[in-house]
């Protein structure tokens, strides 16, 4: 078979005709219009694409003849589809199976998308090449495959019926097409807009979007499309906001008008049937007016349209939704159109040496084939039917006296016959038509998203099978969509959905995330909780891992850590002017050694604050609180011991009042090991029965754990407490009942005033302890044991410091006993 490229057209595809005189009788053609792609075949079939998408009409005053139509705007798509066909018949006529013994040609022509050129290709493809039709006989073309649009199909098909010739549409889907009176020799495969309109209705019930407005392009696929959808919508509480036509021949101030009726518009739902050439430039001027929250629902000619897939349309057009027309497999595709030279005018501005993959993506995109599958499609149904032709028995034909078709005189009316009958499989689908040339109907649905580039991607998330029961047809994938609320802009992630009660679905407050939850999707309808060891972060887009908090040697820790060291040292430093000063009066009175263990005990109480920072263990937390109780309880024994001496010390003075015989050094001694004791044994039944351990506390604070000894015995823990409190009161009460008594240094004053403080420092612990939240807890409970340790220092024996380092005059027994001031 011999291939001619004859696209001899300037870059702009300018068709200049070429005037021919008719001389004498001979009967010729005016003017000549070539094909793009022509071979030559045993059964020659058609091909019409619009290889360009828009044109410039000549001026026409009836004064000269006009030029032809100029053709601009390559469409690399198109181009893709024409080539489509070319790859179906080169597999046809090297196939054993399909014809064997013969062969197909084809002849493809530019439509320019519109009906004026396509009716100029159709009368093309009917003349041959340079002769004309009416005057060579009958013509040996069997069938067409084209048109896009829906418009060019009726004018293409039209032209055709004269002569009998059926014709296979790819991409045009007005359900008008479908009237086997006014089309008798149309077919498609592709789905007639019936059903579209049917899934458009049941997919704005779904959503519940119940005022809409519709465009529509000024066509008869527009047209009907328009009827039918409002058809389709009775009874079913949709409303139909406005209707706006885009003009055929596109009109910027028209388009503008329109676009202000969408702005204006309550309607946030506008439902397009336009092709693709129509609605380029009218995004365009959308675009441009900053308009942006529509929720836009495709018709099949542009919801695949490659051209919206750039950055820029997304915030405008992102979240559209529409139904495509089924995608297929075409094995070899990619590699058949990789043989194109770019050096072809049809693709300017080229040197020939660059790789198609660089210079048309459009074209070379051939991952989810659509239309290009449809022409797919269409070349191997007359091909199968033409077989069908071909292999009729003898006696048993469809025609007058069960004749068959005569294979070296084929005529078109007798191939349509066979298409009305032919069924076969291709890439797992069966492909036949029903009476009215239509075939079956199914549709992806496609939304609109961005891409990881920034790009627009087309995700399939759901499909509609008009084959399938009615209500069960629609199908959609909720979790991959994404849309546009009409009522309510979309919730962000870290917020969910909370419907306005009284309102329709689409409307409803985007509520953040409570703490603790998060949402990591657009449009979310709940939130979903973290797991226990994490929390929301500050957007509640994401679960992190909580904060793990305890009382560690950070400032705080660090400050406590310096006073507990400072409060330890100063004690020492008492203890050590005491030690060199242990022969003086104001040391001896009431009982040395009693002084020396309060001032060990207290060391100890200012170091077991230690005890209580860092990160608790086993270990830890069961020495902080047995060593805080047990040193406590022997200071505080000591004291009471101290008390006891100063009231017997006092009272002794009295005739006949023999007390201190029961209150010497040993007797003190038994007082002070019996009243630790008593701690001693209430600790070790605490620690056998149910100890301090560490735990992790994620109930007071939900956004972090603290770490923290948990009292393992609550009772036990307060039996301490409060022997710890009775031991003091007892003291304030003795000491209370003795600071009347006299002498210049009457002790008891200073135990009283000790004692008043412990017990206030202890009581104003209890509410602060319960309420401080995590750490804070831990650092109450250091800050009562210095406070109240620093409380009985000073209180002890700041005033023995004062007269030991200062006074020294008066550290006498005279002075102290008041004989001398």
């Amino acid at each position: 078979m011999s291939l001619l490229f004859l696209w001899s057209l300037s870059s702009s595809l300018t068709v200049s005709p070429s005037s021919t005189l008719a001389t004498d009788s001979e009967c010729a053609l005016l003017s000549g219009f070539d094909p793009g792609f022509v071979a030559d075949g045993d059964f020659v079939i058609g091909g019409i694409f619009p290889l360009h998408y828009n044109q410039e009409m000549p001026d026409v005053n009836y004064t000269y003849q006009p030029t032809a139509v100029k053709c601009n705007g390559f469409d690399p798509r198109a181009f893709r589809w024409a080539q489509t066909m070319r790859l179906a018949v080169e597999e046809i006529n090297q196939s054993v199976q399909l014809l064997p013994n013969h062969m197909l040609g084809y002849k493809i022509f530019d439509s320019c998308a519109y009906p004026l050129t396509g009716q100029r290709a159709a009368l093309a493809m009917l003349n041959g090449l340079g002769q004309a039709h009416m005057c060579s006989g009958a013509s040996p073309l069997l069938a067409v495959i084209g048109e896009s649009g829906s418009a060019q199909s009726i004018v293409v098909s039209r032209i055709l019926q004269p002569f009998k010739i059926p014709m296979i549409s790819y991409f045009s889907s007005c359900a008008c097409l479908g009237d086997r009176r006014k089309y008798p020799t149309f077919f498609r495969v592709i789905p007639n807009d019936d059903y579209q309109v049917k899934a458009m209705a049941q997919l704005l019930v779904r959503y519940d979007w119940r005022w809409v407005g519709v465009v529509r392009g000024d066509h008869e696929y527009g047209h009907f499309a328009l009827q039918g959808l409002l058809r389709e919508l009775k009874g079913t509480g949709v409303c139909v906001a406005y209707q706006e036509m885009i003009p055929l021949l596109y009109n910027q101030q028209r388009a503008l008008e329109i676009i202000e009726v969408m702005r204006s518009s309550t309607a946030r739902v506008v439902v397009v049937f336009s092709a693709e050439g129509e609605m380029t430039p009218f995004l365009k001027d959308y675009m441009a007016q900053n308009i942006t929250g529509i929720q836009w629902v495709a018709s099949e000619a542009w919801v695949t349209a490659s051209l919206f897939t750039t950055s820029e349309y997304f915030p405008y057009l992102g979240g559209t939704i529409g139904f495509g027309i089924r995608q297929g497999n075409i094995p070899g595709l990619r590699d058949y159109l990789q043989t194109v030279n770019p050096r072809s005018p049809l693709m300017p501005p080229c040197s020939g040496q660059e790789t198609l993959l660089e210079q048309h993506s459009a074209y070379m995109n051939t991952s989810s084939p659509r239309v290009a599958y449809n022409v797919y499609k269409a070349v191997y149904a007359i091909a199968h039917s033409l077989h069908n032709l071909l292999h009729c028995q003898a006696g048993a034909g469809p025609f007058h006296n069960r004749s068959c078709a005569h294979s070296t005189n084929v005529h078109p009316w007798q191939l349509q016959h066979y298409l009305q009958e032919v069924a076969f499989y291709i890439s797992g689908e069966e492909v036949n038509f029903d009476l009215k040339g239509d075939s079956i109907p199914y549709y992806d649905i496609i939304n609109w998203q961005r891409g990881s580039g920034g790009n627009m991607e087309f995700i399939n998330v759901g499909l509609f099978d008009g084959a399938k029961d009615s209500g069960k047809e629609l199908v959609i994938q909720e979790e991959k969509i994404l849309v546009v609320s009409v009522c309510s802009a979309s919730c962000a992630p870290g917020s969910r959905k909370a419907v306005r009660r009284g309102e329709p679905l689409c409307c409803f407050d985007c509520v953040p995330c409570d703490s603790g939850k998060i949402s990591y999707q657009t449009d979310s309808i709940d939130c979903t909780e973290c797991p226990e060891d994490y929390w929301s972060n500050a957007d509640g887009t994401m679960c992190i891992p909580k904060v793990v908090e305890f009382l560690s040697h950070d400032a705080m820790g660090i400050a406590l850590t310096v006073i507990a060291v400072v409060g330890a040292c100063l004690t020492v430093f008492v203890l050590a002017v005491f030690l060199h000063h242990r022969t003086t009066p104001i040391v001896r009175v009431n009982n040395s050694e009693l002084s020396f263990f309060i001032l060990l005990s207290l060391i100890l109480c200012f170091l077991c604050a230690l005890m209580f920072i860092g990160e608790p263990t086993s270990w830890s937390c069961m020495l902080r609180h047995t060593a805080f109780s047990i040193t406590f309880s022997l200071c505080i024994s000591c004291i009471l011991g101290k008390t006891l001496v100063v009231l017997a010390a006092f009272t002794a003075a009295r005739p006949g009042n023999n007390i201190m015989k029961w209150l010497g050094p040993k007797q003190q001694r038994v007082i002070i090991f019996s009243c630790t004791l008593v701690q001693v044994l209430i600790c070790a039944a605490w620690l056998m029965a149910a100890p301090p351990y560490p735990s992790r506390n994620i109930q007071d604070q939900r956004s972090k754990i603290i770490l923290e000894c948990s009292v393992g015995s609550q009772l036990a823990f307060w039996c301490v407490l409060g022997y710890i409190g009775l031991l003091a009161c007892l003291c304030f009460i003795l000491a209370f009942l003795a600071r009347k008594l006299p002498g210049n240094f009457n002790e008891a004053k200073f135990i009283t005033f000790s004692m008043l403080i412990f017990c206030a420092v202890w009581i104003s612990f209890i509410p602060a302890y319960v309420s401080s939240p995590g750490k804070y807890t831990v650092a109450v409970e250091i800050f009562a044991i210095l406070a109240s340790s620093f409380g009985l220092l000073f209180c002890l024996f700041a005033p023995k410091c004062y007269i030991i380092l200062l006074k020294p005059e008066k550290n006498t027994k005279q002075h102290l006993m008041g004989n001398k001031k």
